[in-house]
């Protein structure tokens, strides 16, 4: 039997088409990591938190997470999903929990600071994150809303560590 890959190069342009399908651009998940770093790393710009963001958007699993969650966005805004499934994923209900615990599978790839930051941003609804919860549009981005939120906290958690170990290399030179 002959094994077949999907090539990484396709998941990815295929997450990042995805998600501009949707609306969302790495600049809106760039402003978000800004707004999460701006008060704990001086000098901070938006380019480096583009970078940041380009970075966890190049992980397998963070794609992964993405194209799934738009596709059972897609289906539920189609209205093709099984009852009672179809409206709990519609409605975004509070209970149902399964879009944020798949956003906690790109978090657990950086650690607790993405995870403080993430319910910091969920919260909020900052930026890009006010529009994709706006009910009126007709469009369902239950699971979009945490996948974009997680997506910037895992910036925020690369930058943070990257500053922190600039600031030790800095003050303790070998």
């Amino acid at each position: 039997m002959k094994l077949t890959f999907i090539s990484s190069h396709d998941v990815q342009k295929n997450a990042i088409t995805a998600l501009h399908e949707r609306g969302v651009h790495t600049e809106d998940i760039a402003k978000l990591t800004y707004f999460l770093q701006e008060k704990y790393i001086p000098c901070l710009t938006i380019e480096e938190c583009v970078e940041n963001v380009e970075s966890v958007l190049k992980k397998r699993e963070v794609q992964n997470a993405l194209l799934t969650g738009i596709e059972l966005d897609i289906l539920a805004e189609k209205g093709a999903l099984s009852f009672p499934l179809q409206q709990m994923i519609k409605a975004d209900e509070s209970l149902y929990g399964v879009d944020e615990t798949l956003a906690l599978s790109i978090l657990n790839l950086y650690g607790s600071i993405s995870f403080t930051n993430y319910g910091y941003i969920d919260k909020l609804k900052e930026g890009i994150l006010h529009l994709l919860n706006d009910k009126s549009t007709g469009h369902v981005h239950a699971f979009l809303d945490d996948l974009v939120g997680a997506i910037a906290a895992a910036a925020a958690s690369r930058l943070a560590h990257r500053y922190r170990a600039k600031l030790e290399s800095e003050h303790n030179p070998e």
